[in-house]
């Protein structure tokens, strides 16, 4: 492996073995279509480190890539998927660095998101850009750290960003119970906001527990039908129109959709111009923006304690297909994490 350096005789003998098992797919479809196969371990260009990697968290991104829908996910790639290997929220240790890496050496612990990068992370060592990086957080597993950079970034900017949310406001996360919703009511507490939590009655308990004020059961409850109530909505699952929950907001403020059904984007799209001008509240769509940054407020807040990742359930590599289903069927409470290997600080 010419262009790389090592440090470490011990992580210089584990690159002895030139294969690795990964979860691979050749064609869009359900979880079955995943199976685990030995594969060549990549090698790092000169910006990018090899990771041995301990854990890799799924988040609704792989689903939709699993599937090719919304069909925006099949751009460039129409026949066969464009990454074979899934997977983006990694944590693990670095095996060896290309010529050209300056912040990291081998046995740095690191966690971050690959999905600017090419994926991988459903494998046993992926290829990253030092970038995409940041050193993981000290005294939590590496489980804990996988679960960290997509879902925790999306609802940073979600609350900070587009909603520019404020001390004292009132903010509804609808799909709260995931990995963006847990993330999002702790740092909302934070700013010191009224936080509202809508999601299936089995979550409830668990919604408090990590600091809602209000919870609601969507089965059984209309949070919109009520009437003007919230300065933020910030709607993890959009599986309805921008234009049914915008009732809810009151005069000035900010709906924010981070996921959803593709006709509820682009009626949010074409409509939102038309709602800030006739009704005075913004409609938003955010989109997917990996930072380092942002990766590093979240580092210091968990290293602080002052924010908990909220686990639902560990997966070994051999049943990531069914960590994909149970994600694609919303029965993960917090982050669902495929756990690839045991580290001490993991035990």
């Amino acid at each position: 492996m010419s262009g790389m350096r090592l440090t470490d005789t011990g992580i210089s003998e584990k690159l002895n073995a030139t294969v690795m098992n990964a979860v691979v797919y050749d064609t869009y479809g359900t979880p079955e279509v995943l199976r685990v196969e030995k594969v060549d371990i990549p090698e790092p260009k000169n910006n990018e480190v090899l990771i041995e990697v301990h854990a890799t968290s799924v988040n609704s991104w792989d689903w939709d890539l699993l599937r090719g829908k919304p069909f925006v996910n099949r751009i460039g790639a129409f026949r066969h998927p464009r990454y074979r290997i899934l997977g983006a929220d990694i944590a693990g240790r670095v095996i060896s660095v290309g010529s050209g890496v300056k912040r990291f050496k081998p046995g740095d612990e690191v966690f971050g998101d690959l999905s600017g990068c090419g994926w991988g992370g459903f494998a046993e060592y992926v290829c990253a850009s030092e970038e995409a990086l940041t050193p993981k957080p000290a005294g939590i597993t590496h489980v804990q750290a996988a679960s960290i950079p997509q879902a925790a970034v999306l609802a940073l900017q979600g609350l900070r960003n587009q909603g520019n949310l404020q001390k004292g406001e009132h903010v509804l996360i609808n799909g709260a119970g995931g990995g963006v919703g847990t993330f999002a009511i702790q740092y909302a507490k934070l700013l010191g906001a009224e936080v509202t939590a809508v999601d299936r009655g089995e979550k409830l308990d668990m919604l408090l527990e990590i600091g809602a004020d209000h919870v609601l059961d969507y089965t059984k409850e209309d949070f919109a039908a009520s009437g003007p109530s919230y300065n933020l909505i910030l709607d993890v699952v959009g599986n309805r129109s921008a234009f049914a929950l915008k009732r809810a907001l009151v005069k000035g403020g900010t709906y924010v959709m981070i996921g959803g059904l593709m006709p509820h984007i682009l009626l949010n799209l074409v409509g939102s111009p038309f709602v800030s001008w006739l009704e005075k509240k913004k409609l938003s769509l955010l989109i997917h923006k990996p930072n380092h940054g942002d990766q590093m407020i979240w580092k210091e807040l968990v290293e602080s304690g002052q924010v908990t990742p909220r686990i639902g359930r560990e997966y070994t590599l051999s049943e990531t297909s069914q960590a994909l289903r149970d994600l694609g069927e919303g029965r993960v409470n917090g982050k669902a994490v495929v756990c690839l290997k045991k580290a001490k600080s993991d035990d």
